[in-house]
């Protein structure tokens, strides 16, 4: 079988896992194993991508993922990763997600940047970046592996839209100047219960080192971050499994705060 037709073969597979809420059993060994090149797994990314978007999915943004040195060092790499997020991922601050449209939820604390300027230069700076953000939220990513026991090495959450799934934006904008990126704190609670905690700088020592990381690779893979985009830019701490019923409030200190609520079965 050619490289494409692996690639759409994978792309296939993951797409029906989605829709029918089933998860599959690791694709890495149809990309190569454990040698495979993550390129191969961008290109099942990119295939459903441009299939969402022939379907008139709109793309919002971009979720970074693996900023975190220690999950980084359990699949072996040394960089993060990235995968989209569309308009019908998003979800309101405590509206209730629907029940039966995920396989096996967790939840991530973050902070999330709206940028107000294409992001189109080979090589990014602080600068650029600050200078482009229009705002920052407190967020909680959604995320889902369609593989099952979420059994994952890079490779396949990777083609996986690095296993994202929603994502909840908090609805008091904060301007970057009056926050702390790196040493603020955040709480995520489920009722009374403490459930993650952590801070800035557990994402790559500084959020803004994961959105520079994103800028150049999105230039690089050809679909740059633009005008209007948001920027998931990665875990403060743990994620969290998310069961039917569940709500979760997440504050970061300066940002406000932000709930995500599962709908009971």
């Amino acid at each position: 079988m050619s490289n494409s037709a692996v690639v759409e073969s994978v792309a296939q597979a993951l797409r029906n896992a989605e829709l029918s809420q089933a998860a599959i059993a690791p694709i890495r060994p149809q990309l190569g194993g454990e040698s495979a090149d993550v390129d191969i797994a961008y290109a099942v990314q990119e295939e459903n991508t441009k299939r969402a978007l022939a379907e008139g999915r709109r793309l919002v943004g971009r979720k970074i993922g693996l900023t975190s040195k220690v999950v980084q060092a359990q699949l072996g790499v040394d960089q993060p990763d990235f995968g989209m997020l569309f308009a019908d991922m998003a979800y309101g601050d405590g509206e209730e997600i629907p029940a039966g449209l995920l396989i096996q939820p967790k939840v991530e604390a973050e902070i999330a940047l709206v940028i107000n300027q294409d992001l189109t230069k080979d090589k990014h700076t602080y600068a650029d970046i600050i200078s482009a953000t229009e705002y920052a939220l407190p967020a909680i990513e959604v995320v889902d592996s369609r593989i099952e026991n979420w059994k994952i090495s890079l490779i396949d959450t990777v083609a996986d839209n690095a296993s994202s799934a929603g994502f909840v934006l908090g609805s008091k904008p904060v301007k970057l100047e009056n926050l702390d990126l790196v040493n603020c704190k955040m709480i995520m609670t489920r009722g009374e219960e403490v459930v993650s905690q952590g801070v800035g700088k557990a994402c790559l020592a500084n959020p803004m080192n994961a959105a520079v990381w994103l800028a150049d690779e999105m230039v690089r893979r050809g679909r740059p971050l633009l005008a209007g985009d948001i920027i998931l830019t990665g875990a403060l701490g743990p994620m969290v499994v998310a069961n039917p019923g569940d709500e979760f409030k997440v504050e970061i200190k300066g940002f406000g705060s932000v709930t995500a609520a599962f709908a009971a079965k």
